[in-house]
């Protein structure tokens, strides 16, 4: 499955770092962090995609604590 959610990223480094870190959570198949648009762009299998997109924004907290995804 592949959603999109608002992302509040403050610099393209820190989109990079963030989408770096978001690759090697275990379950993400891919992701993209665009600092333009502020968006988080996540692929994960259909059946863990809660499971998986509650560690990314736990990791993403870890990683950047200013930013924000937006979950619904």
């Amino acid at each position: 499955m592949k959603k999109k959610f608002g992302c509040e990223v403050d610099c393209a480094n820190c989109a990079a770092k963030l989408e770096d870190a978001i690759r090697k959570v275990d379950g993400v198949e891919a992701c993209s962090v665009n600092f333009l648009t502020q968006k988080l762009t996540l692929t994960a299998p259909d059946d863990r995609f809660d499971e998986v997109l509650q560690a990314v924004v736990k990791k993403a907290k870890h990683v950047e604590p200013d930013t924000v995804i937006h979950i619904g």
